[in-house]
């Protein structure tokens, strides 16, 4: 075989053009290239873990500050129910006295109404007396034909309505 016998013959030219080329790709891709890659590796590693880093204070102080707000927001919320509820103890007090003053005129009206009342009671217990005292002395009267005293009348009329 014709191939085999130029083996010997080429194998050292194909070794030295394989270590070449190897050379070559060696120093132009592990030198040249790689180095270049590693760089933009690690310089895009540093920008993550910077801006991870500002995340991490950005995060920090949003926290911060939302607790600040809270506080504030919560102090303020106190301060409004405290407002709230001194206007209402103003009211129920000013609905209190509103309510005495008007209790104590109906007060007034009543005890006017109860003496009122009391007279024309008084009134008309000595007006039915009196008419009773006349009736009891006309039935008298008329039955007997004897006139009686209006004053013993009266006082028979006052015994009967008080029993």
């Amino acid at each position: 075989m014709p191939q085999i016998a130029q083996l010997a013959e080429t194998y050292a030219s194909q070794i030295f053009w394989m270590l070449l080329f190897f050379g070559l790709v060696f120093f132009v891709v592990g030198r040249g290239m790689v180095p270049k890659v590693m760089a933009t590796v690690e310089a895009r590693d540093s920008q993550i873990a910077a801006d991870l880093a500002a995340a991490g204070a950005a995060r920090t102080q949003a926290d911060a500050e939302e607790e600040a707000w809270r506080v504030q927001s919560n102090a303020q919320r106190a301060q409004a129910q405290a407002l709230i509820a001194a206007a209402k103890a103003k009211a129920a007090t000013a609905t209190e006295k509103s309510l005495a003053k008007a209790q104590d005129k109906i007060d007034a009206q009543l005890a006017e109404a109860e003496a009122r009342i009391g007279a024309a009671k008084d009134k008309g217990l000595a007006e039915v007396a009196g008419i009773a005292s006349d009736a009891a002395s006309q039935i008298v009267t008329r039955l007997t034909g004897a006139a009686i005293d209006a004053k013993l009348a009266d006082k028979a009329v006052k015994e009967a309505l008080s029993a």
